[in-house]
């Protein structure tokens, strides 16, 4: 996350505001505006490519794969933000101050980069498992070939990790993710 605009505290309507007038995606928490970077070739691959593996899996059964143009809003806590890959099964839900945001995903997924993996694995990752509706959380590494699921089973979280040669599933959504497949089409530095 970037640094926040420089203005103490800053409503949620005024956020949107922004949003609405800027060609760049912010995130939202706690009064503060962020600015998301721009992210690489390699990220931007990385994303479609688990994307399109869910979005074959899930083909006439009820879930629809978004991709990072969905805003996401955790209720509880408040942040807005845009996943790489959000999975929301049934009906969507839209925040009551922005129908532009959805606030009921099963399943979202990041693709770790360097300037954000630490903020994504720890403080984003607290936010993300404050949502009702959430079942999984992917975390997608872009420094090796290696998966990381977050899963919720009642109140407790778990993680199951998955390398070369491997694969996890989503048991929420039914699907399976191939390591090998995820990043077969990886670009080289």
């Amino acid at each position: 996350m970037s640094e926040p605009a420089r203005r103490p505290w800053y409503s949620f309507r005024e956020y949107l505001l922004l949003e609405e007038a800027s060609n760049t995606k912010h995130e939202y928490q706690g009064g503060q505006i962020y600015a998301m970077a721009g992210g690489t070739p390699e990220h931007a691959a990385l994303a479609v490519s688990v994307s399109s593996a869910l979005s074959q899996q899930l083909r006439g059964r009820g879930c629809r794969v978004y991709s990072s143009d969905l805003r996401v809003r955790v209720r509880e806590t408040g942040l807005a933000t845009y996943p790489d890959v959000t999975v929301i099964c049934d009906q969507l839900e839209r925040d009551s101050e922005s129908a532009d945001t959805a606030t009921n995903p099963v399943v979202l997924v990041e693709v770790l980069s360097p300037s954000t993996a630490g903020y994504d694995r720890g403080e984003k990752l607290a936010h993300y498992k404050r949502i009702d509706s959430l079942r999984e959380i992917v975390l997608v590494y872009h420094d090796e070939q290696r998966l990381e699921v977050w899963r919720r089973s009642g109140d407790v979280w778990t993680c199951a990790k998955a390398e070369t040669g491997e694969t996890v599933p989503l048991e929420s959504i039914g699907c399976t993710l191939a390591v090998d497949e995820i990043y077969r089409n990886e670009l080289s530095g």
